[in-house]
């Protein structure tokens, strides 16, 4: 049989080392001219929030009993039910009648994302303005659409710490490492400065409970009052930073047709899908009590706590850091410490520091994922490590297992119905102070990612959220001691019995876990 001759005479034909070495120099140089694409900052328009002093419409819709400025005094409405907190963003959209300055971590092009963008888009055609602000990480298959979203002329969309390349964005962390590796997790949603929705939750399907594939427990507040203020003056902060660009002058290539195209339901099985979530929201609490004006505020003192927009660039060195601020707005803990973290590594000086608490009397008591049930697997293997000497201390540790339903009740703090995953960040000290926001227990929150959330001072809101996880948890949640040979057992309320290794995750999991576990990655997760 004959060879094709051009076949034949490829293998033997290769690069010059001359060739090889100019190949790898343009390479070299196309890769490191990468941060030089970044556009002029000089070439954003100024914009800063509304002072809406006169009554609107959502004074009315929610009956909002306080002016912003009210001395730290702020109604709030706990959303841990997921549906309730979809009810609560689509009524901000649907109730501005003068801006909405929105910020998140992730917005995802599902329904519920896809629903929410649709509102808004709505909301600029009779003439509100939108300002959007969303961290470039996760935006991928998004360009489309942004684009067509800021193709209105009363939305403006800008990218925290964005890719200049759009398809090969890996490639970007070659070269812009330390500024790629800073992210925003920050989530707000702030309607008419008069209104705003801050905690733990992204705009997502998993957030809100479009589906039972995958539902986090996670929580969020609506609030009124002194702390939205706070929250638009730090949104000005974010807009304005040197890591915010114009969408636009990102995004290079885009379809804006087709973006617009992507805010319908074309499809008949997306628009039916939504058509039923619709009907579920309906049927929410919270929604019920918006149409009759019923909804049962809580008066509370709040303080809003968030990073400098600089930490994105690393610039923010001078400044105390978040947790230090966060640590002195909770105050000393005189009894106990209920802390719920999706993400839970404490580190060496984090381990000592609570140790310290249970020597000097006091209570600590620590909820994050199981193995299993966790979305990010290396962070867990940052926190495994630190099991034992976190038991030896006298910490409580409890891992929530997967799939399981988490107890709800009225003010309790995680959420309804069934979940895979935690991702609530709460912490409670002495039933008196609550902190609810985006910050997790780990390094990444700590130091590379900016993070925002409210501290909340009420020992009706925080007693009832520490009765009920200290009730409840170890009824969903896995118990972690040592037995008397010093090894690590999980005990499962639901069988009753007790287990050696991570329940329920496979063996590969286990195994990837402890190779993550002894890599010098900490300080990255």
């Amino acid at each position: 049989m004959r060879t094709d001759p051009k076949i034949q005479a490829m293998p033997s034909e290769t690069l010059s080392p001359m060739k090889t070495r100019s190949l790898i120099s343009l390479l070299c140089l196309l890769l490191c001219s990468c941060s030089s694409w970044l556009p002029p900052l000089e070439e954003r328009t100024e914009s800063h929030h509304f002072n809406t002093s006169k009554p609107v419409l959502l004074d009315n819709i929610l009956q909002i009993r306080h002016t912003p400025h009210n001395n730290g005094l702020s109604d709030i409405y706990l959303l841990n039910d997921p549906h309730e907190a979809f009810a609560a963003r689509a009524a901000l959209i649907e109730s501005a009648e003068h801006s909405l300055d929105l910020q998140y971590y992730i917005w995802r092009n599902d329904i519920s994302g896809r629903l929410l963008f649709n509102l808004i888009y709505l909301a600029a055609e009779r003439g509100v303005r939108v300002r959007l602000l969303l961290d470039d990480n996760n935006t991928r298959g998004l360009d489309d659409l942004l684009l067509a979203l800021d193709s209105h002329p009363n939305i403006e969309v800008r990218l925290f710490n964005p890719f200049v390349l759009r398809k090969w964005r890996a490639l970007g962390y070659l070269t812009d490492f330390a500024r790629l590796n800073r992210r925003m997790h920050n989530k707000s949603f702030t309607a008419d400065n008069r209104a705003t929705i801050l905690g733990g939750r992204n705009i997502g399907d998993e957030y809100f409970k479009v589906s039972n594939d995958t539902v986090f427990a996670d929580l969020d507040i609506l609030a009124t009052g002194s702390v939205v203020s706070e929250v638009s003056y730090d949104f000005d902060r974010y807009w304005a930073s040197h890591s915010a660009y114009n969408a636009t002058h990102i995004i290079r290539r885009g379809d804006i047709p087709h973006g617009l195209q992507e805010l319908g339901y074309d499809d008949e099985t997306a628009r039916q899908a939504l058509l039923r979530y619709r009907e579920t929201i309906e049927q929410s609490p919270l929604y019920k009590k918006i149409q009759n004006r019923q909804i049962d505020w809580q008066s509370v003192q709040t303080r809003l706590i968030s990073d400098d927009p600089d930490k994105g660039l690393d610039r923010d060195s001078h400044k105390p850091p978040i947790a230090d601020r966060l640590q002195n707005a909770l105050k000393q803990p005189e009894k106990n410490v209920y802390l719920v973290s999706p993400y839970f590594v404490p580190t060496k000086s984090g381990t000592q520091a609570l140790a310290k608490l249970v020597q000097n009397g006091i209570g600590v008591t620590v909820l994050t994922n199981s193995l299993q049930a966790t979305d990010v697997a290396a962070v867990h293997s940052g926190y495994a490590k630190y099991r034992k000497p976190l038991l030896h201390s006298g910490i409580k540790l409890y891992e929530l297992q997967p799939n399981h339903a988490v107890p709800s009740t009225k003010d309790k703090g995680l959420t309804g119905s069934s979940v895979t995953s935690l991702h609530a960040k709460t912490f409670i000290v002495d039933g008196k102070r609550i902190f609810i926001g985006s910050f997790n227990l780990d390094p990444r929150s700590a130091r590379l990612n900016t993070e925002m959330g409210v501290v909340i001072e009420s020992p009706l809101i925080a007693g009832k959220m520490e009765r009920t996880l200290a009730q409840t948890t170890p009824s969903y949640a896995y118990r972690v001691t040592l037995d008397k040979h010093n090894r690590l057992q999980w005990y499962d309320p639901a069988t009753q019995k007790t287990y050696s290794n991570e329940p329920e995750a496979k063996l590969w999991k286990r195994i990837a876990a402890k190779i993550l576990s002894l890599l010098p990655i900490e300080g990255l997760l």
